[in-house]
């Protein structure tokens, strides 16, 4: 008995041993493993539909592959010399940037005091010059850290082809896992996967799709530094609640107050079609899919940032969703609740 009982606690002493060493294994590359789980659920529709023409998982699963490395590689190669380039000379242009009396003609009475204005100038120049110092750094980082980026981007690919072509098995060995009844296990593994969609295909991809929108609008009407300020209209594009207003109310009212009306005209109506896009598309993107309170994304994208950095922006709410997810279904009523509810089409 003793014999039994000792066997058994050497057993669980080495499963946690080998289980913590795992984990320090695989900490740097964490991310790079889930990053590549969460692209080859993204692409898991175009993997179906190509597997049916081929009928050969590796041959689907590599050219979805080779697609993948060409939307990521070649707008990297080509766009990021000129992003680095219209960083730096936006932090340099910065520096001698006039905040204070755009603001005194916008708002005469507000700015009427000449300390004030001078303290609200510094304060404005003081974010401004901080945010574009830590963005150029952030862009000298990626270049220095470059092998490291490369070996990363290796761990995403394979993640995603292995994910991709194996995931019926994997899902499978995950439910093993589980230590829930088979009831249970098709709640938790249905309602993930909905809530995995609408924050993936609701979010992500309906936040890109808005950036790319403003972007065109700041191509066509001559933005300064466009390609930088599309991008980052794109980032915050997939943020809810904020949204590319965040740049393009900014931008239109920069351009307005240095006289080009027909430029700050253009921005603004391209802006809305751009905030509006979400209300359109949705119904045809998410119907029917369990919907995640937008204060709960919000929030989850924010503490993700802080904690697993850009990738944070999808991890966060993610999270967040499986801890309501198991919540509810630990409660007994299903998915549905104040934070998680049914998206439905409007009529």
């Amino acid at each position: 008995m003793e014999n039994k009982y000792i066997k058994k606690i050497m057993s669980v002493a080495i499963l946690v041993i080998l289980l913590v060493l795992s984990f320090f294994i695989l900490k740097p590359i964490l991310l790079s493993i889930i990053l590549g789980c969460l692209l080859a659920f993204i692409f898991t529709p175009i993997y179906k539909a190509l597997f049916k023409l081929t009928k050969s998982p590796n041959f689907s699963a590599t050219l979805i592959c080779i697609f993948l490395i060409l939307i990521i590689v070649l707008p990297l190669w080509f766009f990021t010399p000129t992003i680095i380039d219209q960083a730096f000379k936006i932090y340099l242009s910065a520096q001698q940037i006039d905040f204070v009396t755009p603001i005194q003609n916008i708002f005469p009475a507000l700015f009427d005091s000449e300390q004030f204005s001078i303290e609200v100038g510094t304060m404005i120049h003081s974010f401004v010059t901080k945010t574009l110092n830590s963005l150029v750094n952030g862009l000298a980082q990626i270049i220095l850290n470059f092998p490291t980026l490369l070996l990363q981007f290796l761990v995403v690919l394979f993640s995603f082809y292995f994910v991709l072509r194996d995931r019926i098995a994997l899902i499978g060995y995950l439910k093993t896992l589980l230590p829930f009844s088979k009831e249970i296990e098709e709640k938790i593994f249905k309602a993930s996967k909905e809530i995995t969609s609408s924050v993936l295909y609701g979010q992500l991809i309906l936040g890109v799709i808005q950036g790319i929108v403003i972007a065109i609008g700041f191509f066509i009407f001559g933005v300064p530094h466009a390609l930088l300020f599309s991008l980052i209209a794109t980032i915050a594009g997939i943020l809810p609640i904020i949204g590319t207003m965040m740049v393009w109310l900014p931008m239109m009212i920069y351009l307005f107050v240095m006289g080009n009306t027909f430029a700050a005209v253009g921005i603004l109506l391209f802006g809305l079609v751009s905030s509006n896009i979400d209300n359109l598309l949705r119904p045809f993107l998410v119907s029917k899919m369990t919907k995640l309170h937008s204060g709960i994304v919000l929030i989850g994208m924010i503490g993700g940032i802080f904690f697993f950095g850009i990738l944070g922006l999808i991890l966060g709410p993610l999270i967040l969703a499986y801890l309501l997810i198991l919540l509810e279904i630990y409660k007994d009523k299903g998915s549905s609740g104040i934070f998680i509810h049914k998206e439905t089409k409007k009529k």
